[in-house]
């Protein structure tokens, strides 16, 4: 079992723990894993596996028990370019694309000169709508464009898992709390921020709570809290992991996690396609 490494609070992307020098970092475990029954010649693609052991913390705030969250992480001389690549693509896909200018040619108006060409004093002037002019045409103005990049998708799973190992390997960067769905009678935002400092958490710092299920009273109950994200497996994203001080989960999003980004489920996938490739 892997020991605790010692790393910021700040699980920013600049200073989260996977992106120390590698004497700060956790012993990993290489795999090479390379599809097999397939004609072309590839790269086989390196992944690590990091274990971290979590504390178990009950509604009361009392440590109840630990817990392990085994995922896969890319290897230390990628794993900030892989978490790079992804979070660039989903802060561009963002992007909507949709600013626009008109240049002289489509602006409304211009139609006739001005005035005539000599015995003005003024400068030569055709039309109104010159970019010279206030409510004139706009020069290399921006247009309509699509800044959607592409990233595959394996790529962008091992991105997420090693931002959430790299949270999780971070001393006191995440901890567990036992399912609380229940425990909220009524939404009362003073009481979930009651809850919160039992579990060790500063209301002023940023948190992210990763749940399979958010009953409704909890949702309404943090909603108001400017600093806090509640998040589903559907919703879990690589700008909330990185972006956060403090990782909280269930026991049910801890064995979602270890199913989903775990390198068991990383050995399924890849018997997956190359039956694929064999009933071709």
């Amino acid at each position: 079992m892997a020991s605790s490494a010692t790393a910021p609070n700040s699980l920013s992307f600049f200073s989260s723990s996977l992106f120390l020098s590698s004497s700060h970092q956790i012993p990993k475990t290489y795999v090479s894993v390379s599809k097999l029954g397939s004609g072309r010649v590839s790269k086989p693609l390196s992944v690590a596996s990091q274990l971290a052991t979590l504390p178990i913390i009950s509604f009361e705030g009392e440590k109840v028990g630990e817990t392990y969250l085994d995922l896969k992480t890319a290897p230390d001389y990628t794993a900030r370019s892989v978490v790079h690549r992804a979070i660039v693509t989903d802060l561009q896909n963002k992007r909507r694309g949709t600013a626009s200018t008109l240049t002289r040619g489509e602006v409304r108006g211009g139609g006739i000169k001005p005035y005539s060409q000599k015995k003005t004093g003024n400068a030569r002037r055709g039309s109104q709508r010159t970019p010279l002019r206030p409510g004139g045409g706009v020069v290399f103005g921006p247009r309509p464009k699509d800044w959607s990049i592409k990233i595959n998708r394996k790529e962008k799973k091992l991105a997420i898992s090693t931002a959430i190992s790299s949270a999780a390997s971070a001393e006191g960067g995440a901890i567990v709390v036992e399912e609380f769905g229940e425990k909220f009678e009524k939404p009362k935002t003073k009481d979930f921020l009651a809850a919160m400092k039992r579990w060790g958490l500063d209301p002023k710092e940023k948190a992210m709570f990763l749940m399979i299920d958010v009953d409704e009273n909890v949702a309404k109950s943090s909603r108001n809290i400017g600093t806090l994200r509640m998040l589903t497996p559907r919703t879990l994203n690589l700008f909330d992991i990185l972006n956060c001080d403090k990782l909280v989960l269930t026991p049910a999003a801890v064995e979602f996690l270890n199913a989903r980004y775990g390198v068991d489920a990383l050995e399924e996938e890849d018997e997956d396609d190359t039956e694929e490739e064999a009933e071709e």
